[in-house]
């Protein structure tokens, strides 16, 4: 979900751009500037920042548990070379 500050923020410097001499239509182009950002950030695929947070935590989890199992093939197959007298 999409910080609803921010657009009202970001729709508000939208419209302090607009000429003084069209303060009068400056509410109203604030209003259309909040519903098209709303609109046009609906349509994104974007996730939230805990939800990137969190995913991220598990890809770490995930690597260090690959990165351990990886060195534990390596010991094992350094046993069986041993034992079997084979070489890679």
């Amino acid at each position: 979900m999409i910080d609803l500050k921010s657009i009202d923020d970001l729709a508000r410097r939208l419209s302090d751009m607009i000429p003084p001499d069209l303060k009068d239509a400056r509410t109203d182009m604030q209003q259309h500037f909040r519903a098209t950002l709303q609109a046009g950030l609906g349509k994104l695929d974007l996730v939230t920042r805990e939800e990137f947070d969190v995913q991220r935590a598990v890809l770490l989890r995930t690597r260090e548990k690959l990165e351990l199992l990886e060195r534990i093939v390596a010991v094992l197959e350094s046993r069986i070379d041993t034992l079997t007298g084979r070489t890679h």
